[in-house]
């Protein structure tokens, strides 16, 4: 197609990031559907009983032993990011991701933040912040020391997803969270393409992310140990 035929209203996708179970990048995620891998994993009794599910449970003809698990979902290269080793602790996984996701889709596109003279807009959603929960509220020493407003809003309030990438990636263009349920990153990318018309910004970027907490969901794992790669090993209970 020559450049005659493009429309001012043509809109490009010139990057994409994503962390899924299975296949950490896109171009594994497409290898996983050409060669028909399956990535949900299927655990033996042994190890659901390892994990602490009780035996009756497993026996219920109910209980689903398999689960789309994320692998490295407790990494976070929080130096990259500016985060100290407690903000990242503190952090969400679900925002830990969705940020690092929306640096690998500049990257891709080869526009990373430094590189683009011009607003980026941004656009997306995430699921229930189960890990504020399971985490963070059952560590009194850190809730008395940090505040339960600073510890839902700083890290884990879904109203913060989009605002925070945008100032941590310096965007400047406009940031406005979507939650529509399953269609959450399906809006997004529909909102961000009327922002582009609309000359709100001049590249956006939109998406979602869910992560169940406890991860994997059925292990009935409550407590984690989350990691910077450039940094030492933190968990909640462990931070005053």
């Amino acid at each position: 197609m020559s450049s005659d035929e493009y429309l001012e209203s043509d809109i490009a996708i010139v990057g994409m990031a994503a962390h899924l179970p299975g296949a950490p990048t896109i171009d594994e995620f497409w290898n996983n559907l050409v060669g028909g891998v399956e990535s949900v994993r299927f655990y033996s009794d042994e190890e659901l009983l390892a994990a602490g599910v009780p035996r009756e449970q497993l026996r219920h003809p109910k209980y689903v032993k398999a689960s789309a698990e994320l692998g490295d979902m407790e990494l976070f290269d929080g130096d990259f990011f500016g985060f100290s080793p407690k903000e990242c602790a503190i952090l969400d996984p679900q925002h830990r991701h969705f940020l690092e996701c929306c640096w690998e889709a500049l990257e891709d596109a080869g526009h990373t933040p430094e590189k683009i003279d011009a607003p980026v807009g941004i656009f997306g959603g995430c699921g229930m912040g189960s890990y504020f929960y399971f985490n963070l509220c059952s560590n009194p020493d850190l809730v008395d020391s940090v505040g339960l407003f600073l510890l839902r809003h700083t890290g884990n309030d879904k109203d913060f997803l989009v605002t925070r990438a945008s100032h941590v990636l310096d965007l400047r263009g406009p940031a406005v969270n979507v939650q529509t349920a399953c269609s959450t990153s399906l809006v997004a990318v529909h909102y961000a393409v009327q922002s582009l018309l609309s000359q709100e910004c001049d590249f956006a970027l939109a998406g979602g992310v869910t992560i169940e907490i406890p991860h994997p969901e059925d292990l009935h794992i409550t407590q984690r140990t989350y990691t910077s790669p450039r940094g030492p090993t933190y968990h909640p209970e462990d931070l005053h």
